[in-house]
């Protein structure tokens, strides 16, 4: 496949882009010759290739979730400015 200027033209219309002439003509180049190099990969036998995700081994780095005794309300609520029942009290925001 082999894109033209007036498709690039296109693309730059339904992006919303402004390109001049010669930008026109150097990406027209650049896209030609990225889809060149996705058909040479396209020629490639990947059956035996294993699907993958990433390209690199992935694991976790998170710690362990366990539970776990949590601040006592009055040391949460030292800071704030206002508190009702053993909660923050914020103004409300939303009309009724």
């Amino acid at each position: 496949m082999i894109l033209s200027r007036e498709d690039v033209s296109q693309v730059a219309f339904l992006a919303r882009l402004e390109l001049t002439d010669e930008e026109k003509d150097k990406l027209t180049g650049h896209i030609n010759n990225l889809l060149q190099h996705f058909a040479k990969l396209q020629e490639l036998d990947t059956d035996a290739v294993e699907p993958t995700s990433h390209v690199i081994p992935v694991e976790n780095v998170f710690r362990e979730d366990k539970a776990r005794p949590s601040l006592p309300p009055q040391d949460v609520l030292a800071n704030a400015p206002e508190s009702q029942d053993d909660c923050f009290a914020v103004p409300r925001i939303v009309e009724t």
